[in-house]
């Protein structure tokens, strides 16, 4: 099998001045910069107005392609931007890229998202749920069966567990979830939607004023469980606000709390298996997910007042 190239500043400059006739008096073209750094980068800032992607390998490339696809089948029906493409095609034999224009904002890791853009938030879950499944799975947008919640409740208790050890989380507060609770929180049949399933707070583009103007990263996007983007919310903004916005595109209490537990669980495992080693994500974005996803939602506050009913 022959190995997928690496991309380097030196693809990247050449492909953009293929693409862009904006160069600078000398030639040098708009100024090219990786978008993390450290490591191989396959997402480069090219000049302040746009950005390139290329895909690694053949399996990205395939993402890449259907991710386009979608973008437009999207775009209609949601309030807040997608990304624009300005040009596409192979930057490699067999693998694409896309230029696109970039969408105007702070990273939601960066920039709190106000009472106004928790109904932005709003506005994207209604879309979600709108655009058609049959116009989306003939794009090729994969199925994906409902987690277990049992499962991973199960899973998290252990991972609990050595937080508590390492003095990192109170294993008593995932008790909250009991086994019949999670059973009977499983998804219902026939909930199936467009899940972006990757609202996480660097997808989110947030203005100044704390409006949510766009959402980026598309490629990992399903037909399953609405609960999933109701999770990813909750890392990114809080599960108070997750709850709020939910409820605020006419999901009921039970996708709700499900989103809320989902969430609960994950960021539990993960910082689990950060300490040892398993989970590649800087600690400091897991604790911080962590914080945010055991934020209290109003029911839980109001059964506290309650002598501590607090089980679901």
């Amino acid at each position: 099998m022959t190995q997928a190239p690496t991309p380097t500043a030196d693809t990247v400059r050449r492909l953009v001045r293929s693409l862009l006739k904006d160069g600078t008096a000398d030639g040098a073209g708009p100024e090219i910069r990786p978008v993390a750094e450290g490591g191989e980068h396959a997402t480069w800032w090219v000049g302040s107005r746009h950005v390139l992607r290329l895909a690694p390998n053949r399996a990205a490339t395939v993402r890449q392609r259907r991710e386009l696809r979608l973008r437009d089948l999207v775009r209609p029906y949601l309030p807040v931007a997608v990304p624009t493409r300005v040009a596409h095609g192979e930057w490699a034999p067999g693998l694409t890229y896309t230029l696109d224009t970039k969408v105007p904002g702070r990273s939601g890791e960066d920039q709190d998202v106000s009472a106004v853009g928790e109904a932005d938030l709003a506005g994207l879950l209604t879309g979600l749920r709108e655009v058609p499944v049959r116009q989306a799975e003939a794009l090729g947008i994969p199925r994906t069966a409902p987690r277990s919640l049992e499962a991973l409740r199960r899973a998290a208790e252990q991972a609990a567990e050595r937080l508590a050890a390492a003095d990192e989380f109170d294993a008593a507060r995932l008790h909250q979830l009991t086994q019949p609770g999670a059973i009977q929180l499983a998804a219902q049949p026939g909930t199936a939607v467009l899940v972006h399933h990757d609202l996480n707070g660097e997808h989110l583009v947030v203005s100044s004023d704390g409006r949510v103007r766009g959402v980026l990263g598309w490629t990992d996007a399903t037909l399953g469980d609405p609960a999933e983007d109701i999770a990813g919310l909750a890392l990114a903004v809080g599960s108070p606000a997750a709850v709020r916005a939910a409820t605020l595109a006419g999901y009921g209490a039970r996708p709700c709390l499900r989103g809320l537990w989902l969430a609960r669980c994950d960021t539990v495992v993960r910082l689990a298996d950060h300490l040892k080693g398993r989970d590649a994500e800087p600690v400091l974005l897991l604790r911080t997910q962590l914080r945010r996803t055991w934020e209290a939602i109003l029911l839980e506050r109001v059964t506290e007042l309650r002598d501590g009913e607090g089980e679901l």
